[in-house]
Order: C-alpha cells, then structure tokens, then sequence
C-alpha cells in the first residue's frame, strides 16, 4: 500500500493554505502516515498505535516544562508520524520542552502560522489513503490473476521470472539453493547485477546484503527449489514483496508439473549456450558474469568447447546431464545443452584448471556413448575465445563419418590450422566481407534456384583430391556431382584444381559456416 508522507501531507492544499513550519525533525518528512488524528488530550499517546499524524490546538496540554517534555517522550515511544500545532490565542507559539524533545527524537514538529480546517485535512488524508488502499487491492487482483493465468497454462519458468521483472520493473532473479543463477530477467546490458552473485546472495540471505533486495522461497510440498530475488526498484501498488510471492507460487506448480527433475537447469543452460552462440551480448563481461552466476568459472580457467553429433541424429534424453559427469569425472567444469539449431548435436562448454587433458577426457567419455563424432575446441580464455573454440568444435563435428564399434571418431582443432584460424579471426568484418565477395555467385544461385551449390563446394574442399568421396558426403551421383562442379568452377570463373583457388575457397566456406 502506497501511503503518503508527512511532506506530501504538507503539500496538500488544505495544509498549505495554513502556512505550515516544520520547527524540529526535517528527517522524518518521509516516513509514512498510516491516519490523521486529532488529539487534544495531554494522555493521547495511550490512544495511538504508531504511524499517525497528530492535528492539535495545545487546548488540553501540560503548562509546565517538566509535562511538555513528558508528554513529547511519550508521544516518541508511541512512533508517532509527526505532530502538528495550530497556533492561536490559547497557543500563540509552540512550546519549548515540547519542541526539543521531538528534536531529539528526530520527528517532525510543525506549526500552522493561520486557522486551518482539521476536518478539511483529514478529509483529504484519508481520502488519499483509501484511494491507495483500493488501487493497491486492484493490483493484487491483477497480479494474482496474471500469475494464475501463467500456472494454468504451464508457462516455463523463464517466462514467470520474465513476467514478474517486468511487473516490479526492476531485474528480477530465480536461483537454487546453491545461490546458482537458474534464470535471470531485466538485468542491464552490461549484466553487473549479476557479479560475484553467490556472495552476494549468501550476504543478503545472511541480513547482511546490500538494501533494496526483496526475496522470497519457491517450495511447495515441504521441498524447497530456490529463492525468486528482486533487486532494488520502484515500489508496486501490490507490493513488492506480493508480487513475488504471487510468481514464487506460479514457479512452485510449474516445478511441481515437471517430469524432469533437473528441468530448471537443462532450460537454463540452453538459453545461456543459446546467447553464447547467437551471440546475444553487448560485452564479454555481461556474458562472463551471467556464466559465473550459473556456477561455471570463466576468470583464470582453461576453457574448451565439445561439440558431440549422435548417430541417431537427435540428442538423447539425459545425453546433457551425462556430459557434464564426464566433465565433472575429469576434475572440470562444465554446461552442456542441445545445439539451438541442430537438433542433432550437443554442444559443451568446459571450465578446468589445467586445459587440454580435461576437454580430452571429456571427449574420449563421450566417444564411446551413442556419439558418431566427437569435435574438440581450442584451449581458450575469456568469452571471444571460448566462442571461437566452441564454433570450432561444431564445425569439426561436422566431418568425418560414424565411429565403427563403440568408439566415435574424435576430431581437434590441432588437426585443423584453417579453422583455427577462421575462427579466431570470425569477428573481424573483413573476413565476412571476402567470404561474401567470394561465394556471391554461388550464394545468390543457391537462393534463386533453392540449390546446393555451397554445400557441395563444402565437400569438394572437405575431401580434397577425392571426387569419390566428396560426392558420397554431398549424397548425389558421381555424374550429378562432376555437374555441380562444373557450374560452380563457371560461376566463379576459377579452377578448383589449383591449390591457392582451394585455399582461399575453404577460408570463405570456413568463415561462412562459422557465422552461421
């Protein structure tokens, strides 16, 4: 509930029309006034029960200091808002003892220098107030029933975390009870709301966190999951605290509607593997801090991306959670989920401390599962070169045909010094740019006729020297395949026999790939 304070109450043309003073307690301006009340009578602190503005003519008070000082101590430790005198012929100028000791309690002591209507101002207080009741009824209305809609339909829990920042207007968080960031919404582009979030949150949890953070449990069943955290923002008509309880409930039954235990995780390492690849961050520390957050070290580790294509063409239920074990069996770090765009392929990101021997381990894991082909990035630090590792270790998936026996074939990016190569210069607009001016006529081709001309330039450039089995990984006839060739090798007007033509094509197939 919105209340006024004692300085919008000064402003409210009833009281300002009196020529109101504050004498003593110019701090206290904005507490809150929970009612006006008039009070003439020397014991009224006993009839008081905290948070009100009290309108007085001093008619009934003490004469003598020693029960003016009383009655203003009675009146602090009742916590009273604030006190206002109406000065007169009976009391021509506020009494002395009475205004230090509201000085000394810092609450606010003002006098109205001409007649006002007592019955105008509280009129006019109350008014206010029950307007605010009654707007802030509405909104919890409003707010119960947005959250309920969301629980009815099986919305995710992104989307209620989503839905609850933008109600409070301010970032809002869900984490586990590890304090590991599970879904985060609202936050700036730079995403510093997010740093050293652990700590952070283990702080406020403590009391001891910094102020304006509102949190509330998501439990049900006895079983807690996690905490919703709103970091600070405006005040809601519903209150703040309403709103995530409301959401908390919604996340509740949509925990409790899940088949998949690690559900949660799974969806939230698919939207920060998502971001990572299409590249949805304005700065390489927003995306550190929101890989930090979930529990992933990215600060001072050796950082690799895995890439696994099955055979079945479809990443198996739990391939994810089975990856990360690899990883953690390894002595590293890891998140893995389904590529956004290859329903075949699971990518992994891996955080250790010594490098190499970690991303190896995780791969020669994974190569004796379901896996046909298993890429490995380059060793990498920081955000850029964790993306150029994991582009590497898709596009090295993409090659080779399905291990024989229970082993799939493991491709490194040592193995590959173009790609390694492409992909450290991927950002670089003028790579894009010769890739785009070299495979134009292919591309607009492709586009114009729903062709496959650079696919099949692919495989030409990935089996160099071996017509046979490029036409074999293009899927097309040996004839059908030396038709292709031909129209390509006039389209650019280029011979695909000379080594340096070759070169350079496969750097702007590399480039184009890598892209997406």
């Amino acid at each position: 509930m919105l209340l006024p304070t004692v300085r919008e109450i000064l402003r409210m043309d009833p009281m300002a029309d009196a020529l109101p003073e504050v004498l003593a307690g110019e701090g206290g301006l904005d507490v809150l006034v929970r009612w006006v009340h008039v009070a003439e009578t020397a014991d009224v602190a006993r009839l008081v029960s905290g948070g009100e503005l009290l309108l007085a003519t001093g008619l009934a008070w003490p004469r003598d200091a020693r029960g003016l000082r009383s009655l203003g101590r009675e009146l602090a430790e009742a916590e009273i808002a604030g006190l206002v005198l109406e000065l007169g012929d009976r009391t021509p100028v506020a009494p002395r003892p009475l205004v230090d000791e509201f000085r000394d309690a810092g609450l606010p002591f003002i006098v109205l220098h001409r007649e006002a209507r007592f019955v105008a101002i509280t009129e006019a207080v109350h008014a206010r107030i029950i307007d605010d009741q009654t707007v802030a009824l509405r909104a919890r209305d409003e707010i119960r029933e947005l959250f309920t809609g969301l629980s009815l339909r099986g919305s995710p829990a992104d989307f209620i975390v989503a839905q609850a920042a933008r109600a409070l207007g301010c970032p809002v968080v869900l984490e586990d009870t590890g304090h590991q960031v599970l879904v985060a919404e609202n936050v700036g582009e730079g995403e510093a709301e997010l740093d050293r979030w652990e700590q952070r949150s283990r702080a406020a949890h403590r009391g001891a966190g910094e102020p304006g953070w509102t949190m509330t449990p998501v439990e049900a069943r006895g079983m807690r999951w996690g905490h919703l955290v709103a970091l600070p923002g405006e005040p809601h008509p519903a209150g703040r605290s309403s709103v995530l309880e409301q959401a908390a409930v919604a996340l509740a039954l949509s925990r409790l509607a899940d088949r998949d235990d690690d559900e949660w995780i799974r969806r939230s390492h698919d939207a920060l593997l998502a971001a990572l690849l299409g590249r949805r961050f304005s700065r390489d520390g927003g995306m550190a801090a929101r890989f930090e957050a979930a529990g992933f070290p990215v600060a001072g580790r050796v950082l690799a991306g895995v890439a696994v294509r099955s055979r079945t063409g479809r990443v198996e239920p739990g391939g994810a959670a089975r990856a990360v074990e690899a990883a953690t069996a390894a002595g590293a770090q890891a998140i893995a989920a389904a590529h956004p765009s290859s329903p075949g392929l699971l990518v992994l990101v891996v955080s250790a401390r010594a490098g190499r021997p970690a991303a190896d381990a995780v791969a020669e894991a994974l190569a004796s599962g379901d896996a046909a082909v298993v890429g490995v990035g380059s060793d990498a630090h920081g955000i850029p070169g964790l993306l150029a590792s994991v582009e590497e270790a898709v596009e090295l998936s993409g090659r080779g045909a399905g291990g024989r026996g229970r082993h799939a074939v493991v491709q490194r990016a040592e193995s590959r010094p173009l790609l390694r190569l492409v992909t450290a210069f991927g950002d670089d607009p003028r790579l894009q740019e010769y890739s785009e001016r070299m495979l134009r006529p292919l591309i607009e081709y492709d586009l114009a006729n729903d062709g496959d001309l650079v696919e099949v330039l692919r495989a030409y450039l990935s089996h160099p020297g071996n017509r046979t089995r490029a036409a074999a990984a293009s899927h097309l006839s040996r004839s059908v395949f030396y038709q292709r060739i031909a129209l390509i090798e006039d389209l650019l007007s280029l011979d695909l026999d000379d080594g340096e033509t070759v070169g350079a094509l496969h750097a702007a197939v590399l480039a184009r790939r890598v892209r997406g």
